[in-house]
Formats: structure tokens, C-alpha cells, sequence
């Protein structure tokens, strides 16, 4: 009787607990990215949850139809051979259980690695967003500023992030709106995203990079293109120039609060694409690196041009 009521007090108090919980972000999508990943992940909880039902149903049955009884000791159960259809049968089960999910799992990754269908026809507004430790910067060379830790963008517009690091690998993820995508130093990944709902949406670093890890929350508010247009007129009129020694300040300022920049750091500083692509942008041993392939280059050009006079010189001498 006191583990029974035990047990049925500690049931209790989960029931509590979960009522009071909040929605999961992940269950509440805000945008068809997301809302395509929901749809992947309770899928799945559904399918695991049947096969969950079915064997502890065939458990109890088991257990139920041939527990011990009161046969005689001497008792021998009649030999019974193999069935090639049981075997065939669970064996085919969990293939087609890994097919399906497979082909649920690569159909959606396809899908959310894309623009969002239906908005295919609009042009997406571009957003760098760059980690360093430990914060975000968020450039938009269209409209030429720069956020630091918040990021604002409009509704029903597909927003393309090209996500890069200034430090070690991060990953970027807006629960609401898209799953997480990795951020590394020497080359840029793409996250597409639509908002379809004004709101604030937590974001976050999803990986752990250090000490500050906790601290890469960042805020993603999306608003009415209006808005969104007197937010970056405002912040034209307002927000002062982003120079590179400031830049490089915030690079090795740990922590910072939000900040809001007329220019970006794209001028100085570009992302690790096209032919800034495999080089450590942005700090000392990317230079080191950059001078040593430099004398590497002029050393072999060197030796190229001396095997040259000397194959012109053997050739005038003949």
C-alpha cells in the first residue's frame, strides 16, 4: 500500500508539473519552415509511440499466456518448429518502420533546405549573421547597417542567413522559425526562413563554444514591412557608424549588450565566401597564414623564373 501511494503521488505531481508547462517552442511553429519540422517531430513521437503500444501489448500477453503453472515436474513441452512467416514478418516490420522515416526524414530536409514554397517569386532579404564570442552580428548590406545580439526582419518575406563564425563552430537556431543550422569561420552556410506571424522570437546559440555559451540569446522580432521599413530609417537617422577599430573592439569585448550600426562590417571584414572562402578572416593567424602563402607563392614563382633564364640560356648557348 505505501508504494502504491507513493507512486500515485509522485504521478500526481507530474501532472502537475506538466500542465504548467509552457507550448515547446518546436511545437509551435511561426513560419513554414518550422512548421514542416513540427510536422517531422511529432510524426515521429507518433510512430515510436505505436510501436512502444504494440510490443508492451505483446509483453503483458507473453507474460500472461506462458507464466510458470503447476505442471508436473517432469513435465516436457512439445518440441515446436520455427515459423518462416514469424521470421519473415518481424524482420519486414522494422525495415518498412526505417523506410518510412527515411524517406519522411529526407523529403523534409530537402524541403526546409529550400526557399518556402509560395514565396519562390520574392526576392530574399539577405542578413549576415557572424558569432564571436559570445554574441551575434547581424549585417544587411541592402539596407547598409548592422545589429549586434537582435535581429529584425519583415513578415511574409523569405530572409535568407548566411551564417559564419569569428571564433569557434556555433549554430544558430530560431525554434519558431527554422531548425538549427551550424555557423563555422571559413565558409558560410544558408538558413531560408519566412515569418508568417509578427512576434518576438528567442534565438540562440544550440551549440557549446565556451564559457559564454549560455549567453548567445539573441532576440529575432518579426514585423510588417512598414515597420520594419521605419525601424531601418530610424535607425539611419540615428545609429552611428560602425569603424573597423570599433569592430574589432566588439570582437573581443565578451559580452555585450544589443548595438545598432549605420555601415557594416562586410567593408573591412568580408564573409568567408566566393574568394574570401578558406581563409581565417578576422584574426592573427589567418595573416600569418595568409603572409606564408605569400613568400610559399613568391618562392616558387622565384625558382620558376630561374629554371626558366637558365632553360633559355642552355638553349642560346646550343
Amino acid at each position: 500500500m505505501k508504494r502504491k501511494g507513493l507512486l500515485l503521488a509522485l504521478f500526481s505531481a507530474l501532472l502537475v508539473l506538466l500542465t504548467g508547462c509552457n507550448q515547446l517552442a518546436v511545437l509551435n511553429p511561426k513560419g513554414p519552415v518550422a512548421k514542416t519540422q513540427s510536422q517531422v517531430i511529432i510524426f515521429s513521437i507518433l510512430t515510436m509511440a505505436f510501436i512502444l503500444l504494440v510490443v508492451y501489448t505483446l509483453y503483458i500477453y507473453m507474460l500472461t499466456k506462458y507464466r510458470a503453472s503447476k505442471a508436473a515436474p517432469d513435465y516436457e513441452p512439445p518440441h515446436v518448429e520455427g515459423s518462416k512467416w514469424l521470421e519473415i514478418t518481424w524482420i519486414t516490420i522494422p525495415i518498412i518502420i526505417v523506410a518510412v522515416l527515411s524517406v519522411v526524414t529526407v523529403r523534409s530536409t530537402s524541403a526546409v533546405e529550400k526557399v518556402p514554397e509560395g514565396y519562390e517569386d520574392q526576392k530574399p532579404l539577405v542578413i549576415y549573421a557572424a558569432s564571436s564570442n559570445w554574441k551575434w552580428h547581424f549585417s544587411y548590406p541592402e539596407e547598409g547597417i548592422e545589429t549586434v545580439n537582435y535581429v529584425n526582419f519583415p513578415t511574409n518575406r523569405p530572409i535568407e542567413f548566411r551564417l559564419y563564425s569569428f571564433g569557434p563552430i556555433t549554430s544558430f537556431w530560431i525554434p519558431q522559425l527554422a531548425g538549427q543550422k551550424y555557423a563555422m569561420s571559413d565558409m558560410v552556410n544558408t538558413l531560408n526562413i519566412v515569418a508568417e506571424h509578427e512576434g518576438s522570437y528567442m534565438g540562440k546559440n544550440s551549440n557549446f563554444s565556451g564559457e559564454g555559451f549560455a549567453h548567445m540569446e539573441f532576440e529575432a522580432l518579426a514585423m510588417t514591412p512598414s515597420k520594419y521599413d521605419e525601424w531601418v530609417k530610424e535607425v539611419k537617422d540615428t545609429a552611428s557608424e560602425l569603424t573597423e577599430p570599433e569592430f574589432d573592439k566588439l570582437l573581443e569585448t565578451a559580452h555585450v549588450g544589443r548595438q545598432t550600426y549605420t555601415s557594416t562590417h562586410l567593408a573591412f571584414r568580408p564573409a568567408p565566401e566566393g574568394e574570401n572562402a578558406g581563409h581565417h578572416h578576422g584574426g592573427e593567424n589567418g595573416a600569418v597564414e595568409e603572409s606564408g602563402q605569400t613568400e610559399m607563392d613568391h618562392s616558387t614563382m622565384d625558382h620558376s623564373e630561374m629554371d626558366m633564364t637558365e632553360s633559355s640560356e642552355h638553349g642560346a648557348h646550343n
